[in-house]
C-alpha cells in the first residue's frame, strides 16, 4: 500500500521550583498500520525515564523535572497509509447486551463527558434519527457547527456540560461533546488525541498543536470521527486512547511547574528514503 512519511515531534520547557515528578505521552501507540523510526525522546538535562504503557495499553514516560528548567525534546518519522480513515455509511449500532466486555466501559459517564446529564438533549436531537454510522455523523455535524472553534474560550476544567452551554471550545472540546452524545444514546465512544499533519488539506493557519477526536464502536470494530474538522483525513497517528481527556493527558505534573513553552509539529518529509 502506498505511503506518506511524516516528521512528527514536540518540545515543552518547564520551569520547576521542586523536583516535580511528571508523566509524557506524546510517543505514538502501536498501530498495524504505522511503522515508526527514528525516534528519539531526549531531556535537557538529562534525567532518569521510565517507559511503560498504561491502562489503555497507551506509551507513557515516566520522569522528575529538575529544579530550574528542564526541556522535553520528541521527534519521530512516521510512515501512515496514503488514504483516508475507512467510512461505511451502513455500519450498524450493537446493542449494549451484545457489546464485548472492553467496550462496555465507553458507553458510560466519565470526567469531561457527561452523557448522564446530556442524556435528554441527545435523545431529542439524535433520537429519531437511525440507529447507525448516519447517526454518529449526524452528532459529528452537528457539534462541528453548533461549537465555534477558539482558543481560550475553554479551560483544562470545561466539561461537555460547559461547553454546550458555552458553545465555544477547541478540538477537545469538540470530542468531549460528541462522545457524550453517543454514549447517552448507548453508542460506545472512546476520546483520541495525536498528531494530524495537513496532508492534501489547505492548512487553516492556526499553530500546529496537538488533535483530538473520538472513536466510535459501530458492527464490530473502532470508527474514527472528527466533530472538529468534520471531514476524513489523512496522517493520523494516534498518540492515546482512553475515556476522554483526563486519561490521555500529553503532560502530568504531579506539582506545579511553569510551562514555559510548547511547540508540535507534523509534517510530510520529503527527504530521501535513504537517510
Amino acid at each position: 500500500m502506498t505511503t506518506r512519511l511524516l516528521r512528527i515531534g514536540c518540545a515543552f520547557s518547564y520551569r520547576a521550583e521542586v523536583p516535580t515528578s511528571a508523566v509524557f505521552q506524546v510517543r505514538p501507540a502501536e498501530n498495524r498500520d504505522l511503522r515508526v523510526t527514528h525516534e528519539r525522546l531526549a531531556f535537557e538535562p538529562d534525567v532518569a525515564m521510565r517507559h511503560y504503557l498504561d491502562l489503555y495499553g497507551n506509551p507513557c514516560t515516566r520522569v522528575v523535572l529538575p529544579v530550574g528548567l528542564s526541556t522535553m525534546n520528541y521527534s519521530a518519522l512516521a510512515d501512515v497509509l496514503d488514504s483516508v480513515e475507512d467510512v461505511n455509511e451502513n455500519a450498524p449500532e450493537t446493542a449494549p447486551a451484545d457489546l464485548p466486555d472492553d467496550v462496555l466501559l465507553y458507553t458510560l459517564p466519565s470526567r469531561y463527558c457527561l452523557s448522564d446529564v446530556l442524556g435528554d438533549e441527545a435523545w431529542s436531537r439524535f433520537g429519531m434519527h437511525a440507529p447507525g454510522y448516519r447517526r454518529v455523523r449526524e452528532i459529528c455535524q452537528y457539534v462541528h457547527d453548533y461549537l465555534a472553534f477558539s482558543y481560550g474560550g475553554s479551560t483544562p476544567l470545561s466539561t461537555a456540560v460547559d461547553v454546550n452551554i458555552s458553545g465555544v471550545g477547541v478540538c477537545r472540546d469538540f470530542a468531549h461533546l460528541a462522545i457524550s452524545f453517543c454514549r447517552a444514546l448507548n453508542i460506545p465512544a472512546r476520546y483520541a488525541f495525536g498528531y494530524l499533519p495537513d496532508l492534501d488539506v489547505p492548512p487553516d493557519g492556526a499553530p500546529m498543536d496537538f488533535a483530538a477526536w473520538m472513536e466510535v464502536w459501530l458492527g464490530d470494530r473502532w470508527w474514527t470521527f472528527d466533530p472538529r474538522n468534520n471531514r476524513p483525513r489523512k496522517g493520523r497517528v494516534v498518540i492515546g486512547r482512553g475515556r476522554d481527556a483526563a486519561d490521555v493527558a500529553m503532560a502530568t505534573t504531579y506539582g506545579g511547574p511553569l510551562l514555559e513553552s510548547m511547540v508540535v509539529h507534523a509534517e510530510e518529509d520529503f527527504a530521501p528514503a535513504w537517510r
